[in-house]
């Protein structure tokens, strides 16, 4: 098994700090300068839109996606708008998939280890090959996933899942482009509270299985990369 590096900040991380070191550290992949890694950590409140989105599929304005204190970014992953906030488990896998990548076994694979993490709380969940990647219960979603290949070979992006998060913001926004399905949550479905520190380990465990990687914690200086920086 190899040795891959685990970044878990301990606060919530604003999206467009995480954005740009989650680039920064897939072009260390790619020049082969770090192992793969894997990111887990929460966002403040925030739409984003991949390569997919469309401008109505956005809800609501600019002013009150502001007002509620959140943020909307366009990104370079696939798919279309998304929400992340506090509550939610995210995920950004940076793995060198190599010269013959296969998108399409990474995203079985994230599904993959959310099944299985659900499983540990009673929960049966199912994938929608019918309908586009994701992992579901019947038609409500519980963890959206879109990804990137850097120059075809390095992964950026990931997954989400909903925790205990507040899933007002749903109404937001059409969730990756369907408006004939909703979203769900854990904690909906078990019948109690799951947290995001209730779940970690149980991801940090099927994440090393499916992936076949041995964590570490990623030394400070690159951690640290995941901190907002301090407001004068």
């Amino acid at each position: 098994m190899r040795t891959g590096w685990l970044i878990h900040p301990p606060d919530p991380v604003p999206y467009g700090v995480a954005n740009e070191a989650m680039h920064l550290l897939a072009e260390r992949r790619l020049a082969d300068e770090i192992p793969d890694t894997l990111i887990v950590l929460e966002h403040p409140h925030v739409f984003t839109a991949g390569r997919r989105a469309k401008e109505e599929e956005l809800l609501w304005s600019p002013g009150e996606v502001a007002a509620r204190g959140g943020e909307v970014h366009r990104i370079d992953r696939g798919g279309s708008f998304t929400y992340h906030g506090p509550g939610q488990l995210v995920g950004y896998p940076i793995l060198d998939l190599g010269t013959k990548p296969d998108a399409a076994v990474h995203l079985r694979r994230l599904e993959e280890i959310v099944l299985r993490t659900a499983s540990e709380l009673g929960i049966s969940l199912h994938r929608r090959a019918d309908v586009q990647t994701g992992v579901w219960h019947g038609d409500a979603k519980v963890c959206a996933i879109g990804v990137r290949l850097m120059r075809a070979r390095v992964t950026l992006h990931g997954f989400a899942v909903n925790c205990n998060n507040d899933l007002s913001w749903f109404r937001g926004i059409v969730p990756c482009g369907l408006p004939d399905h909703g979203a769900t949550s854990l904690s909906d479905l078990v019948g109690r509270e799951v947290t995001v520190e209730e779940l970690c380990p149980l991801v940090f465990r099927h994440a090393r299985d499916v992936l076949g990687l041995r964590f570490r914690i990623a030394p400070a200086d690159v951690s640290d990369q995941f901190r907002a920086p301090l407001v004068a």
